[in-house]
């Protein structure tokens, strides 16, 4: 089962997911893709961390999250991915303009053969205005590309808001 939740920011998403991956009764490996790069995100990743069973595996991938994902991928175990858009902010940011494109071309690839069941979480962003700068224009754009391409072979997407989670593709919970 390959899942993609989206949301934005406090909508609930990293709940459901972790709700989602509790309810699968097996193994779960975190993998986290934030960088605590200052006060404000170090008290996000505190708080992502004491919501979690202590018992999840943590696996901490800023940018070499398809390496990780194939290095721990097995049987009847859950992988979470939390969260999607810091990871491609992350490559976005890196000196090689290319590299990018590249780990989210090898994503789409290696997740049809994971035999882990996996769920991502990703924020939502298109629905403001188009932003101002480039690189936050890139971002977006680029955030939007792929979820499209998430959603497509992917067997079910969420989205949340106020802590609801509405089904857009595959079956409800």
């Amino acid at each position: 089962m390959l899942q993609l939740i989206l949301g934005g920011a406090r909508s609930g998403k990293s709940r459901h997911a972790e709700k989602t991956a509790k309810s699968f009764a097996c193994p779960v490996i975190y993998i986290a893709t934030a960088e605590a790069r200052d006060a404000e995100m170090r008290e996000r990743i505190r708080h992502h961390q004491s919501q979690r069973p202590a018992e999840w595996n943590l696996v901490e991938a800023p940018l070499d999250l398809v390496d990780q994902l194939l290095a721990h991928d097995h049987d009847n175990q859950v992988i979470l991915i939390d969260c999607l858009t810091l990871w491609l902010s992350n490559l976005l940011i890196t000196e090689d303009v290319h590299f990018q494109s590249q780990q989210c071309d090898r994503l789409v690839q290696i997740l049809l053969t994971l035999k882990s069941d996996v769920i991502m979480v990703s924020n939502e962003t298109g629905l403001g205005v188009v932003p101002m700068g480039e690189l936050s224009r890139r971002f977006v754009d680029e955030s939007g590309r792929l979820h499209q391409r998430l959603g497509e072979v992917v067997d079910k997407v969420e989205f949340c808001v106020a802590g609801f989670a509405m089904c857009l593709k595959g079956e409800a919970s």
